[in-house]
């Protein structure tokens, strides 16, 4: 009867899911245009015309990946201070399949890439009676408070506006979330993106030239409208990269006299250098992560490994604890609060080389940290059993006083 039950609950679940049912889906609009804030460089930035830049793209690209592929589980506290992993309907949502489409990566990849550019990041939260079945995204969010100055949000799917109170929305917040909303890198970072998108357009401008700056022409006599019109429609049938070479005619005593750019002016190469490390500052991303080095440094040493640990843990551990207190808040039922909880397996994160990673182990497993099969787990080999799940302890060491003595 149990197994005939939970057979049921899995059908239901699965037609919720696949969004069948006058739920919010997952072609509810487009995940990145909409919106946008002016810059002092005269663009209009959203999340779309800034992922457009490179730095941007993959600032927001790394620190989703990183996060989205860092195993998750779900535990619960045993006597003791001890916990065991536990495998419940809940683990399946947020370590496997939250949705029938998404797996729990592309899940959390894409709620976090949200969060980081935008402050926030929204899903709905498929319900069968009080159990929590799925995790859906929405995109086209707008929160707003109601007149009991608790959040509601108002989503447009497919031109219909709905509303959603907020048990119904998993609603994941970045940075500055005291008032109950996340602040936006793209709002608040407008000027410099808008800034790095007008250095990268000129860029382009001055390259779809050939490399070639605006020139003038000279003559001794003068134009009239016409003429300069005529000139001028001329002229244009020479201008771009794929017409560089063609031989200009000019007659009437015109002469040509090009304006010289070298280039290193041409590539704008201190402007767009500033743009990426100012971009970087916004999203909390060292430059030297996504393949951006100073002048004289290089992308290897132990420099560099320094400024990697120092982003795992002033950049991604806070998103991380962050991510585990909001799913223990809004996901994990209140029954099961003081007892269940989740988290990162942060140590994914620090991938050592394979003498470092023998020493590590070693030195764990000598000193009574860590059994043997426990070592084996970290790199992935099966478990022998037997003594090779009890701790033992390096006891070479002895008390200098109690040198020389015998024993009595």
């Amino acid at each position: 009867m149990i197994r005939i039950f939970k057979a049921a609950i899995r059908g239901i679940r699965q037609e919720l899911q696949s969004g069948e049912s006058g739920w919010i889906n997952l072609n509810g609009g487009d995940a990145w245009s909409g919106g946008g804030h002016s810059s002092a460089a005269g663009k209009t930035v959203n999340a779309s015309s800034a992922l457009a830049f490179s730095a941007v793209w993959d600032c927001v690209r790394k620190t989703s990946q990183v996060i989205s592929t860092l195993p998750l589980a779900l535990y619960e506290k045993r006597t003791a201070g001890s916990r065991v992993k536990i495998e419940e309907d809940l683990t399946e949502i947020l370590c496997a399949s939250p949705n029938r489409e998404q797996t729990a990566v592309e899940f959390w990849e894409g709620m976090t890439a949200h969060m980081t550019l935008r402050g926030n990041a929204f899903a709905e939260r498929l319900f069968i009676g009080p159990n929590l079945v799925g995790l859906r995204p929405l995109l086209n969010v707008t929160p707003r408070r109601n007149q009991n100055n608790g959040l509601e949000y108002e989503v447009t799917d497919r031109g219909k506006l709905s509303k959603m109170p907020a048990d119904k929305v998993f609603h994941m917040r970045g940075f500055g979330a005291g008032d109950g909303l996340g602040m936006s890198a793209i709002k608040y970072g407008a000027n410099s993106i808008g800034a790095a998108l007008a250095a990268d357009e000129t860029a382009g401008s001055v390259f779809s030239n050939a490399m070639m700056a605006a020139g003038v022409l000279t003559s001794d006599q003068s134009l009239n409208a016409n003429q300069r019109s005529q000139l001028q429609t001329l002229l244009e049938t020479f201008i771009g990269s794929r017409r560089a070479g063609k031989t200009l005619t000019l007659e009437s005593g015109l002469k040509f006299q090009q304006l010289q750019l070298n280039p290193e002016d041409a590539q704008l190469l201190e402007t767009r250098r500033f743009s990426v490390e100012d971009v970087c500052r916004w999203f909390g991303v060292p430059p030297i992560v996504i393949g951006h080095s100073a002048d004289g440094q290089t992308m290897w040493g132990s420099g560099v490994e320094a400024v990697m640990l120092s982003w795992l843990s002033l950049g991604i551990n806070p998103l991380l604890v962050k991510n585990e207190a909001r799913i223990l808040k809004d996901l994990i039922p209140v029954e099961k609060r003081g007892r269940w909880y989740v988290e990162y397996n942060r140590e994914a994160m620090l991938q050592m080389d394979s003498k470092a990673k023998g020493d590590f182990l070693l030195k764990m497993r000598m000193g009574g940290f860590m059994s043997g099969d426990e070592g084996r787990d970290k790199l992935n080999l099966p478990r022998r059993g037997g003594n090779s799940d009890e701790l033992v302890v390096q006891t070479s060491m002895g008390l200098v006083d109690l040198l020389g003595k015998e024993d009595k």
